[in-house]
């Protein structure tokens, strides 16, 4: 069967109250699972003095997570389009608690780094699910509606993942106060569960034919993205970085070639393909993709970036940290409900506009790396991200929305899935890039690591500099992607 087949396609009826019960329940799904990549970040200090490990060790705690994640998206999008959503986001919420539970207890980074990993299968699980659903349960200006307020979530959950938790780490003291940061998953995952078994429907009849997942495409699939991320997983800044492991780059070559070319015949031969390259066709899908997996490359690494600065090069205690992006927190949650509301009227025009803002931001915060003084840096950056999330909101929701215009609903879960697997291999990579050029920068200053301020000052800058330039990348995208449309208007209208 294939998923144009109408047991998939064909639409339940909800009312418009259901619907959005069942909005506020995805929207905390991807809350929690969003949240959890962004307050990790402050919490890397503490997690350093209580379990101990080298920058190698702390960098797979955040990017394991963020493999998994990027793992197990597209499998479990194509399952959800083809089973129940419902089933699969309850299931992926339970796993979320218990592994969020284990990450809590952990004796050791290593047993920690295991914990992230199985935490991250689990987000992937019910990541798609939450895409999938919304597409399906919105049409026309509702549904970009929606988008802007999923946008506006999102927004607040990575910039106030910081600021919980530095304020959880506050509380909890600098041995255990890590803890806090997962501990605090475990009754929030039990309430949406609650809610999710209780609110959210069944949103299209599944398909009751054998299940297909091209195991093939799938094992190249994974070997593709692991043999892409490791390098970048690995890549810290320390002396001790082996240049052995950009070699893991030549496989991925061979196997995302043998993918596309097993997804072509697979296709050809009357199967299913995991990953439906005609997708790729769609010029807004394509751009879209392109264009956020760039700017989720950026933008992460610049929380994770001032968190570290501010707190091993000004000296900030965890939780003063985190409250330096609550501007930006407050400016994206308000810019994408607007973004929602405006984006059938401006398209992609309020996208170029957004990442113009964002690209000041950054461009502004290594002024002030460079320039002000200690005392001033946490207020000029704090004043400088209302800025970028003025900018930041005028692009996750429009995007999404302009993204998925294209895509039909029975396959809104695939589609948005290859989607956040961009996102979430854009942060590994983005993340890798920026950390390397920070510790680098310090250890070719000190093999040591023993630095004075100023040192911390141009290795901030330094980091900070591979964002403008991913977010600069993106604006060319979003460049491009509004002439070949505005070529295709003439085009229509000459015919017309």
């Amino acid at each position: 069967m294939t998923e144009a087949d109408p047991h998939q396609t064909r639409s339940i009826t909800i009312d418009r109250g259901a619907r959005w019960r069942a909005f506020w329940v995805c929207v905390s799904v991807s809350a929690l699972t969003i949240l959890d990549i962004s307050k990790v970040n402050v919490g890397l200090h503490s997690i350093e003095q209580a379990l101990g490990g080298g920058s190698t060790e702390l960098q797979l705690v955040v990017s394991g997570y963020i493999l998994a994640f990027g793992l197990t998206l597209v499998p479990f999008g194509r399952i959800g389009d083809q089973r129940s959503r419902r089933r699969l986001m309850i299931g992926g919420l339970i796993g979320f608690l218990v592994t969020s539970a284990l990450c809590a207890l952990s004796p050791n980074v290593y047993f920690l780094i295991v914990a992230r990993f199985l935490q991250g299968v689990a987000a992937g699980v019910q990541m798609p699910q939450v895409m999938g659903t919304i597409q399906q349960l919105f049409t026309g200006r509702e549904r970009a509606t929606a988008f802007g307020l999923f946008g506006a979530t999102i927004g607040l959950a990575t910039a106030f993942g910081p600021t919980i938790g530095g304020l959880l780490i506050a509380v909890g003291g600098p041995t255990d106060g890590w803890r806090w940061i997962f501990w605090m998953n475990v009754p929030l995952s039990l309430v949406v569960v609650i809610l999710a078994i209780t609110v959210l429907p069944e949103v299209r009849r599944p398909s009751t034919a054998k299940l297909s997942l091209d195991p093939v495409g799938l094992v190249l699939f994974a070997l593709s993205v692991v043999s892409l991320m490791l390098p970048f997983l690995f890549t810290t800044g320390e002396p001790t970085d082996s240049p052995l492991r950009w070699w893991l780059l030549v496989p991925f070559v061979l196997f995302i070639g043998g993918f596309i070319a097993w997804e072509r015949r697979y296709a050809a031969r009357g199967g299913s393909p995991l990953v439906p390259l005609r997708l790729f066709g769609i010029s807004s899908w394509r751009n879209g993709t392109l264009l956020q997996t760039l700017y989720f490359a950026a933008l992460p690494s610049v929380f994770l970036l001032t968190a570290l600065f501010l707190q091993t090069g000004v000296g900030l205690q965890a939780v003063f940290a985190g409250m330096v992006t609550i501007g930006f927190a407050l400016a994206s949650a308000y810019s994408s409900y607007l973004g929602g509301r405006l984006v059938q009227r401006y398209g992609r025009t309020l996208v170029i506009w957004g990442l113009g803002l964002v690209l000041v931001t950054i461009v502004g915060l290594v002024v002030i790396a460079h320039t002000a003084s200690d005392a001033a840096t946490p207020w000029l950056m704090a004043g400088i991200m209302v800025v970028g999330g003025v900018g930041g909101g005028f692009v996750i929701s429009p995007n999404q929305t302009l993204t998925l215009a294209e895509i039909p609903p029975s396959e809104g879960g695939l589609a948005g899935s290859v989607g956040q697997l961009g996102q979430r291999i854009g942060n590994a990579i983005g993340a890798a890039i920026a950390l390397s050029l920070f510790y680098s920068t310090i250890y070719a200053s000190d093999p040591s690591g023993n630095v004075d301020s100023a040192t911390f000052h141009d290795a901030y800058g330094n980091g900070i500099i591979a964002a403008g330039v991913l977010v600069a990348l993106a604006l060319a995208v979003a460049l491009v992607d509004q002439s070949s449309r505005r070529r295709a208007e003439r085009a229509g209208a000459r015919e017309a």
